[in-house]
């Protein structure tokens, strides 16, 4: 009965400090504040009792309700669309802009290559596929934003009588982010403190291959732990089949299914788990 009353009294004390500040609601937490600025890049605030003005940036900021009742949202975090699996990679997004990552999370580094296979190949195909396998890295991570750093294109080149012709070829690189990282302790919940798994399909992609290849599985994924870093979930565990790698970092789950990743030298792999 005691708990209960402290219960009751903490919810009361949290609503109506709520009620007396502003409120952002960012991409993984409640910020009771007072809302100084809104500039082009950032949300400029003071926490209650304090002068010092810290500042968010407005891709990290879904929406703002003001004390007033009104309330704000940003187009800047509802543009960015949820990969919940490597069939999602057409939601990646690609930008150059650097301003549109600010405030994301950086999940890895990410590169393709494409190539025509004739001196008569179709430039712009050749990019094309470039670009889809970059996206099916960033979503085989869990990311859904790409920050292109790097794109070298060359055409179709004619061969002489002492120099042999080359076809189309796009070399791209970029770093991949996410909006919102999956949470930990949402994971553990679901999960519910259940150790044995079935993975159920396997999704991997040579650095050399022209596309993903997808695999039905059944074999036994087992997790001995789950950590924390720097916000990804990673788990120590044993894949059947896979001896060599023991860390893998959650990507996606819903009450379904979870999907795992990791990498083996030059092949990128997302394993798909049975809850």
């Amino acid at each position: 009965m005691k708990r209960q009353i402290l219960t009751t009294i903490a919810v009361a004390l949290t609503t109506l400090c709520f009620g007396q500040t502003d409120t952002i609601f960012s991409n993984n937490e409640k910020i009771p504040c007072s809302v100084k600025e809104i500039s082009p890049d950032a949300v400029k605030y003071t926490f209650p009792g304090e002068e010092l003005v810290n500042s968010i940036y407005k891709n990290s900021v879904q929406k703002i309700v003001f004390r007033s009742g009104r309330v704000q949202t940003f187009a800047e975090a509802t543009s960015f669309k949820k990969i919940s699996g490597v069939d999602d990679f057409e939601n990646v997004t690609i930008t150059q802009v650097e301003s549109e990552i600010k405030g994301l999370f950086k999940i890895g580094d990410v590169s393709s290559k494409a190539k025509g296979t004739t001196t008569l190949s179709n430039q712009e195909r050749v990019k094309e596929r470039a670009y889809r396998k970059l996206k099916i890295q960033a979503a085989m991570q869990g990311a859904n934003i790409i920050y292109l750093t790097n794109m070298r294109t060359e055409g179709n080149k004619a061969g002489g009588y002492y120099q042999s012709g080359s076809s189309a070829e796009t070399n791209l690189t970029g770093v991949a982010y996410t909006n919102q990282l999956p949470s930990i302790d949402e994971f553990k919940k679901i999960i519910n403190e259940k150790k044995n798994f079935t993975a159920v399909q396997e999704a991997k992609m040579w650095s050399s291959a022209s596309d993903m290849t997808k695999t039905d599985i059944r074999s036994n994924f087992v997790i001995n732990s789950i950590t924390n870093e720097n916000g990804l979930i990673i788990i120590n565990g044993e894949l059947q089949g896979e001896s060599k790698y023991k860390t893998f970092r959650v990507v996606s789950f819903d009450t379904d299914y979870f999907n795992v990743y990791y990498e083996d030298k030059s092949t990128v792999y997302n394993i798909k788990i049975k809850i």
